[in-house]
């Protein structure tokens, strides 16, 4: 397994980062564990999680995720770089969401004493928060690395604009700047090549895109009509926001055209996919996840898979429109 710098830091990372967000809900602590010890094994040493996981459970399910990793790394912390989030919806009350600094405050806290660590190597803004001033939410995050709770600090879901005004941010208040950035990107979702990735490659930003695998449709299993039960189509609290993603007709007609390239090359197309993911040179680690060990394979075939010139622009030149955005539909 190759690892790369994160960004302009000196920290380095493995190839491909771990996604945790099945863990305790569409994978119990036994599966999960199998999960993380499949990865392990294949050198996966970067493992991302969030406070609010299990993605697609309600409140009641929150933090499941960093208990169930938090175990799996009694004992050998110091062999993996830990990745979580805070921002989101933790609880009932009015401030038990957004990144305020009462709330980032209590729910690193949690997040540690529930991973079993004294301090995350990169915690992230899971998205923007439009109700809390980006100079408050910039110092507090300052606080935590001037107190070693966290080494270094990231965006996730961050529009271009939004990450340039927080770098400026952070140079004028002399605080901690953002080193990357975690983004939706895949084939079938283009958007960041226009604005976000430039500004990456300028600014020197780690890019950890999630979904490469469009949420599973880029697996190829899917077909037109009623989705496959459990998967992120099905799961209750994500499936309308997956469907709204990716269950279209525009999208199953691409998915049949990028399936042919697959096969013509002799891979699947999962590895097909996360190779064109791997092979734009401002991605830094893409995150895999699985709700199954054996659904890691293909994803770590990808790592041995270098797309050719030709291929890469016929998959460019299949989803192109994706580049546009859905105006394009």
């Amino acid at each position: 397994m190759d690892h790369v710098r994160l960004g302009r830091t000196g920290l380095q990372v493995s190839r491909l980062c771990l996604g945790t967000m099945t863990f305790g809900l569409q994978s119990d602590e036994q599966t999960s564990f199998a999960i993380l010890d499949r990865a392990a094994e294949a050198g996966i040493t970067f493992i991302d999680t969030a406070d609010v996981y299990p993605m697609g459970g309600t409140l009641e399910y929150a933090g499941r995720t960093e208990v169930i990793v938090g175990r799996w790394l009694k004992g050998r912390r110091d062999e993996f770089v830990v990745a979580t989030k805070g921002c989101s919806r933790t609880g009932p009350r009015p401030w038990q969401e957004g990144s305020s600094r009462k709330q980032l405050t209590e729910t690193l806290e949690d997040s540690l004493r529930r991973l079993g660590t004294d301090y995350v190597d990169l915690y992230q803004l899971h998205h923007p928060d439009p109700g809390t001033p980006i100079e408050e939410t910039l110092s507090v995050l300052d606080d935590f690395v001037r107190a070693g709770k966290v080494r270094y600090v990231g965006c996730s879901n961050f529009q271009a604009y939004q990450v340039a005004r927080a770098l400026g941010h952070s140079e004028t208040l002399r605080v901690a700047k953002f080193v990357s950035v975690q983004p939706r990107y895949n084939l079938l979702f283009r958007e960041l090549e226009r604005e976000l990735l430039p500004l990456c490659a300028e600014e020197g930003l780690a890019v950890l895109p999630y979904n490469p695998l469009a949420g599973g449709m880029l697996s190829g299993k899917h077909q037109d009509g009623e989705p496959t039960a459990d998967t992120r189509f099905t799961v209750s609290t994500v499936r309308d926001m997956y469907r709204d993603r990716y269950w279209h007709r525009d999208v199953f007609a691409t998915v049949n055209e990028l399936r042919a390239v697959a096969d013509e090359l002799g891979l699947p197309l999962v590895t097909t996919a996360l190779s064109w993911v791997m092979a734009n040179p401002v991605v830094t680690a893409p995150i895999i996840g699985a709700s199954r060990p054996e659904q890691l394979d293909d994803n770590l075939r990808a790592l041995d898979v270098e797309l050719d010139t030709d291929t890469k622009k016929r998959l460019d030149e299949i989803t192109y429109r994706y580049r546009l955005g859905d105006a394009t539909r």
